[in-house]
């Protein structure tokens, strides 16, 4: 059995010197949690499997600071890096890779120009594209989406994208089987409705979408302990957690974690 991955993220207002380390609720009420090159060298001692570097403010004027984070981080972390956050071009991802990006995230240029995934994958691997999905609860049944049941009732995933900003009446279910079909190597998955809660990953979402797919599947939003991760691991087939409010506020560590998870049968890497 492969190893479940945990995965730090670094959400990154770029809109400072060297940048800062952000989180939200629900992709508001955001609120400062240190240094990005800091807290990534920090999670790499603890164990971290990978880490996740998101441009949250995602502007061309601020590109420069990310890479310059990136190229930083580096020469000190020793883990994969994922970068994402503004990519819309072939010639960021390669700013991105040159950098020292082992894959990069791309959002809402993939879902504007979906053929962009499979450009980048064929040059740079499939295994180094990851589709990032910001997903949105429906409830109800609608004619045309992919409908599951969850604790509120019958529902469906709407995709949005410019950081939540903005809607685009997508199934997000039918857009991760399209992204896999285009090229992606991972999806990476993330409820806006558990972003930030504490309330556990969103099970139905991540269930439906890992058990479909035969790519990896990282499941994002809700986290608040490594009960959530066991939950997620145990009950659907995502092959990693991704969480960050819980270590930037040292509420738990990635060591922790693992060791937690570990003691209940899950294979991690320790």
């Amino acid at each position: 059995m492969l190893a479940k991955r945990i995965i730090p993220c670094l959400d990154c207002d770029l809109g400072v010197p060297n940048g800062r380390v952000v989180k939200g609720i629900e992709f508001k009420q955001i609120r400062y949690a240190g240094n990005p090159s800091e807290l990534a060298s920090r999670y790499y001692l603890e164990g971290a499997d990978e880490i996740v570097f998101l441009d949250i403010t995602a502007s061309h004027e601020r590109r420069d600071t990310m890479v310059n984070v990136i190229e930083k981080t580096s020469r000190a972390v020793f883990v994969p890096m994922t970068v994402g956050g503004g990519i819309g071009s072939m010639e960021d991802a390669r700013s991105a890779f040159k950098a020292g990006a082992d894959k990069i995230t791309l959002n809402t240029a993939a879902i504007r120009r979906p053929k962009l995934i499979s450009e980048i994958g064929s040059r740079y691997g499939n295994q180094a594209v990851v589709v990032a999905i910001d997903a949105k609860r429906r409830l109800g049944r609608e004619e045309g989406r992919i409908v599951i049941d969850s604790p509120e009732g019958e529902c469906w995933y709407e995709c949005s994208f410019y950081g939540g900003r903005e809607f685009t009446g997508i199934d997000a279910i039918a857009w991760a089987f399209e992204a896999e079909r285009l090229g992606a190597g991972e999806i990476l998955l993330t409820s806006m409705d558990r972003d930030g809660t504490y309330d556990g990953f969103d099970i139905p979402l991540t269930g439906a979408v890992s058990s479909n797919l035969d790519i990896p599947v990282i499941a994002s939003g809700g986290c608040a302990n490594a009960q959530h991760m066991l939950e997620v691991f145990q009950e659907t087939k995502a092959s990693a957690a991704l969480a960050a409010s819980i270590f930037h506020f040292e509420e738990w560590t990635i060591e922790g974690c693992k060791r937690y998870l570990a003691e209940r049968g899950v294979t991690v890497r320790l």
